[in-house]
């Protein structure tokens, strides 16, 4: 996987498609924090309410790395695409998304029970600067882009899934393993791994009993626990997807 330097945000990523990076990493001397919203924002209010706050901590609009979307249900192909165009624009008045490169790590999930009226950012992740005391320290803070059961740069995301239409416990244990070596591969990119991890999330509405302790909590996934969305990823025909993070600090507004 190929990784880049973000020296405006000081942090580094993973190329990847137009709407998102593979995952970040904060660059030396500094970390990453991650703000929680107490009620999903629609994304032009929550956009404001990002503006806001990193301006409040007197942190430039490249310092935002991550976030974290909940949308009302699956988009199609098309509509996903639509989207996206939408979202980047922010972006890259902003000054962070620039020629089809994103560095912005991201998930967007769709919640089974209660979903929002429209797309909104659940969280949001910046960097800041390195406590005094920690600039040399070696532990990092990262950011690991959510991912469903399909590899990237398929013609369509349904066409290449995994076990397509199937939710089967030999169906749904073949795309979570697929989807844990996504995350293992994008940590080792950015030199983490389970082990650095402070939470790993997952999403779907299927049952993950069957293969929880032996492909999950064996490998060392869930060391910090565990957190289960019942949602879908957010392109119809998938079904299973996982996001991870290592933040020193985290915030609810």
């Amino acid at each position: 996987m190929e990784t880049a330097a973000f020296e405006a945000g000081n942090y580094r990523y993973i190329r990847g498609p137009f709407q998102y990076s593979g995952g970040v990493a904060a660059e030396q001397g500094y970390a990453i924090e991650r703000v929680r919203f107490s009620r999903p924002l629609p994304m032009v209010e929550g956009f404001r309410a990002i503006d806001a706050h990193l301006t409040a901590r007197s942190r430039p609009f490249t310092a935002f790395c991550a976030c974290e979307l909940r949308s009302p249900a699956p988009f199609t192909e098309t509509e996903f695409i639509a989207f996206n165009r939408v979202y980047v624009g922010t972006l890259e008045r902003w000054g962070i998304y620039r020629d089809e490169d994103n560095p912005v790590a991201r998930s967007n999930v769709c919640p089974e029970i209660e979903p929002p009226p429209e797309p909104s950012f659940e969280a949001f992740c910046y960097t800041v600067p390195a406590p005094d005391g920690a600039q040399d320290s070696a532990v990092k803070s990262f950011v690991i882009s959510g991912s469903g059961e399909t590899p990237e740069g398929q013609a369509s995301y349904e066409e290449g899934a995994i076990r397509r239409g199937e939710t089967s416990p030999e169906a749904m244990r073949e795309k979570a393993c697929f989807v844990l070596g996504v995350m293992e591969s994008r940590m080792a990119a950015l030199g983490v791994g389970w082990a650095e991890a402070s939470a790993t999330q997952l999403y779907t509405v299927y049952d993950i009993h069957p293969f929880l302790a032996d492909e999950i909590v064996s490998r060392g996934a869930a060391h910090s626990g565990l957190t289960w969305y019942y949602a879908r990823p957010p392109v119809k025909g998938l079904d299973f997807e996982m996001d991870v993070r290592g933040i020193p600090v985290e915030r609810l507004l």
